[in-house]
């Protein structure tokens, strides 16, 4: 109860406080609430209930996190569900994640393809222009469903200028595809890659897209600095 009015609190004490010493009380007061959100994120990691899955990396997990808080704070998502994709990581391996934060338990983990122009066995170039065939990083709330030359698919809403606000103009959704399957990386050692869809495998298309569809938050995570220094929703 005390933690809801600390900021009225500080706004008082600060009124009558000199300036340099405001500051110091603000950062201060700052730095104490991202450590605050640092320690429930910690907490949340390791209560997760893996469900036989592999976990997600802790600073793809974190970024993640502080992202939806944010989102989630401001009315753009409605649902405590999370999917988070990895593209830090080889398209060998499993590295999209859907997670309950109502429960705490993560619901699927599994293969998802990049952009053909984002690279090859990893992705390393993303963009948010028109005709790229990239991958763009980034959050983004899930849209409605429709039937496409994929069967059904998830509209997604790219919620950073600059970076994914595109991606409704650019047909950017999640959708199953044949050459998300795991039998391709046997054949030619990688998955297969979209022309800039989070493309999943057949399989488990129909399971996901129920779950996740109607706003909730869609993270792609890559360490890039380009993307650190330009997105508002994580800096």
């Amino acid at each position: 109860m005390i933690t809801k009015f600390l900021p009225l609190l500080l706004l008082v004490f600060m009124s009558f406080t000199p300036k340099a010493e405001r500051n110091a009380v603000s950062s201060s007061f700052l730095n104490t609430e991202s450590e605050n959100l640092s320690t429930k994120i910690e907490i949340i990691y390791n209560s997760l209930n893996a469900n036989k899955f592999s976990l997600p990396q802790i600073n793809c997990f974190t970024k993640a996190m502080i992202g939806f808080y944010n989102l989630k704070e401001k009315g753009v998502i409605l649902k405590d569900i999370l999917t988070v994709i990895d593209f830090s990581m080889s398209s060998t391996k499993k590295r999209l994640w859907v997670i309950d934060l109502s429960t705490n338990t993560i619901l699927y983990n599994t293969l998802v393809s990049h952009g053909m122009n984002s690279g090859v066995e990893y992705a390393t170039n993303f963009s948010n222009t028109q005709s790229s065939n990239k991958s763009s990083l980034g959050f983004y709330a899930t849209g409605e469903t429709y039937n496409g030359k994929h069967g059904l698919s998830l509209k997604l809403d790219g919620l950073e200028r600059g970076i994914n606000h595109n991606a409704r103009a650019r047909a950017v959704v999640m959708h199953g595809a044949a050459y998300s399957n795991p039998s391709i990386i046997k054949s030619q050692g990688y998955l297969g890659r979209s022309q800039g869809c989070p493309a999943i495998p057949e399989a488990f298309k129909k399971e996901i897209i129920k779950v996740i569809k109607n706003k909730s938050c869609l993270f792609i995570f890559h360490p890039t600095k380009t993307y650190e220094i330009a997105s508002r929703i994580v800096s």
